[in-house]
């Protein structure tokens, strides 16, 4: 199963934080998920950290690598066709983040 991580989901699992629920964060952790990150979510958590919206209590660089490769996660990449979607893609979300997300066609948790 691929699952695609939104910001939250992503901060939630790697902070531990309890607004994760139990079934994502066992969905997260099955060996046999493919679990996946795009760049637009640690480019969004970027521009939080910088605006002081977000405090990671470590070194932005740090926690990301942390996060994403000691987790063992993937980088699901933004590609032109990701974003030719976006062309035609209902207007559910406003966020270009969450549109983006939407976009790559994969199963989100959230």
């Amino acid at each position: 199963m691929r699952v695609l991580l939104d910001t939250h989901a992503f901060l939630w699992f790697v902070l531990n934080d309890p607004n994760l629920s139990p079934r994502a964060k066992a969905t997260i952790e099955d060996p046999n998920a493919d679990v996946l990150v795009s760049p637009a979510s640690y480019w969004e958590i970027a521009i939080k950290v910088a605006l002081g919206k977000l405090d990671l209590f470590a070194p932005y660089a740090d926690f990301m690598d942390r996060g994403i490769a000691g987790n063992d996660f993937d980088v699901l990449p933004i590609e032109p066709r990701h974003c030719a979607r976006l062309l035609t893609l209902p207007r559910h979300h406003k966020d270009p983040f969450d549109r983006i997300l939407a976009a790559y066609g994969v199963r989100r948790l959230w």
